[in-house]
């Protein structure tokens, strides 16, 4: 739990976060960097917060304005229970769990693609941010040409930033 709060604290102090209107972010599961004091901040702050919600095989995102609009959805994750979509396309920045990530970029999911679907559709100026513990970062991951690469990885000893 301390290292979930350097990571998200270490976010929420950088340039990316305070420019970012519209964020969007994960439920985390199993031990997943935690998000509750991003989720608070962002609210606090009057920015746009959007929660992924599973749409057959895609992510939709659904904008929330506290925890109550939050119940167990698909795979057990909390998703939005709101109505109000906010396409991809009208958010600044993503914030994308993973099980590894590389340092060029390259990010490991849960293998259901999800998130290589969303971040697919390679929308220019969206900043695509990666939580880990340090732990989880090793020096290369196998990549497909398609596979879009974060912007940056936040752990609790560093930010890295990707071309």
């Amino acid at each position: 739990m301390h290292l979930s709060l350097l990571i998200q604290e270490r976010f929420l102090d950088s340039s990316v976060y305070r420019q970012a209107g519209s964020i969007g972010l994960y439920s985390p599961v199993m031990n997943e960097v935690q998000t509750e004091l991003v989720a608070r901040r962002c609210l606090a702050d009057g920015k746009r917060l959007a929660y992924p919600r599973v749409e057959g095989e895609t992510l939709g995102f659904v904008e929330v304005f506290g925890s109550v609009q939050m119940a167990p959805g698909a795979f057990g994750i909390l998703e939005p229970t709101g109505e109000r979509s906010i396409p991809c396309a009208e958010l600044d920045l993503l914030v994308v769990p993973g099980v590894a990530f590389d340092l060029v970029g390259n990010r490991l999911g849960y293998g259901k693609g999800f998130y290589d679907r969303a971040l697919a559709v390679r929308l220019p100026g969206l900043e695509r941010v990666g939580f880990a513990y340090e732990f989880q970062v090793v020096e290369q991951l196998p990549a497909a040409a398609h596979d879009c690469r974060l912007t940056r990885l936040v752990t609790e000893l560093r930010t890295l930033r990707f071309p």
